[in-house]
């Protein structure tokens, strides 16, 4: 669901080792940049400079993390909906999220790394997820204020990664943004709804979910792009291919008229239009609540990892069983 701070990692660390290539390998990296230079997609049997696989390693397992972290903040309103057309909603997207999830953890393993490998490093807190889904979901117009704003900063995120330089990545996003689509109009609506048809403890609920999510998902780009150290030499691969400070700008104004018609108070009294930018401009942004949400200290961050390690322990025996039937079913070779 959720690309975000994709650079916030930090730089990788190397191993002590002196930076020296062979002729070969130099010849490969022009004949690489060239690809890249010229628009072309890379693909996983191509070769790669070792930089670009981990980075493309760490942004899409990190993005995979977050889908599937991300079905616990709503996955917990399942039993609690109001309706059943909300539940039956509600249940397609949570499912929806593990599907993107799968496609995700798919296009890391073209990359060489396993999913076992990506999981054991979200579980051990190696690596990370969206810091958005360390917030609580505290009524049911936060099922709503999560598809409207997150789902919507997350397309704002994710529409230019479906022309990412890697393609086996790049596909995954095509489907994963048509459904996040729906997900944000969902959410949308069941905001309108209580505000259009609610009682007024309703509408009361949706302004202070607004006012809750709001900063959240602003942060959800990433920190400054004059913060954020590996941003530039991702736009020069193509894994990139806008800015942080221009994806917000864009989801802010975008979601200032949306505002105004589910006729709700977006919580930021500077923001106003610029006429001369042609944008919003819009109040300081909390960045060290983000640094701290994405160094472990957010309101349920312990709460998410903990969820997702007994899930994993929970269901040991499935894929025990699944590897039994399976070495059962693999064709028997003649022995040389």
């Amino acid at each position: 669901m959720y690309t975000q701070a994709m650079d916030t990692m930090g730089k990788e660390a190397g191993d002590g080792r002196k930076n020296v290539r062979s002729a070969e390998e130099m010849q490969l990296e022009e004949r690489f940049d060239a690809q890249i230079d010229a628009g072309n997609f890379i693909e996983a049997k191509d070769w790669m400079p070792e930089h670009y696989r981990k980075t493309l390693v760490r942004q899409i397992s990190q993005h995979a993390h977050s889908e599937i972290v991300g079905m616990l903040p709503e996955g917990n309103w399942i039993s609690r909906a109001p309706t059943l057309k909300r539940k039956a909603i509600l249940l397609a997207k949570v499912q929806d999220e593990a599907g993107h999830g799968l496609y995700l953890y798919a296009a890391g393993e073209t990359l060489g790394t396993s999913r076992d490998q990506m999981l054991d490093a979200l579980h051990s807190g190696r690596a990370k997820y969206s810091s958005i889904f360390n917030y609580p979901t505290l009524s049911w117009a936060d099922v709503g204020a999560i598809g409207w704003l997150v789902d919507g900063a997350a397309i704002m995120n994710q529409v230019p990664i479906c022309r990412c330089s890697y393609a086996p990545y790049a596909r995954a996003m095509i489907r994963i943004c048509r459904e996040e689509s729906f997900h944000q109009r969902q959410g949308f609506e069941a905001l309108l709804t209580m505000m259009q048809h609610g009682t007024d403890a309703q509408k009361a609920m949706v302004q202070d979910a607004v006012n809750r999510w709001w900063w959240p998902s602003v942060m959800m780009f990433g920190p400054p792009d004059d913060e954020s150290p590996n941003s530039a030499q991702s736009m020069r691969w193509g894994i990139k291919r806008v800015s942080n400070d221009e994806l917000r700008q864009k989801f802010i104004d975008a979601a200032v008229d949306q505002a105004k018609v589910l006729g709700v108070t977006l919580p930021d009294p500077e923001l106003r239009w610029n006429e001369e930018r042609q944008a919003h401009d819009h109040g300081p942004i909390d960045w060290s609540e983000f640094w701290r949400v994405i160094a472990g200290d957010g309101p349920c961050n312990r709460e998410r990892l903990a969820a997702r390690v007994k899930a994993w322990d929970d269901g040991a025996w499935v894929r025990e069983a699944a590897m039994a039937h399976a070495s059962k079913h693999e064709p028997v070779r003649d022995a040389a």
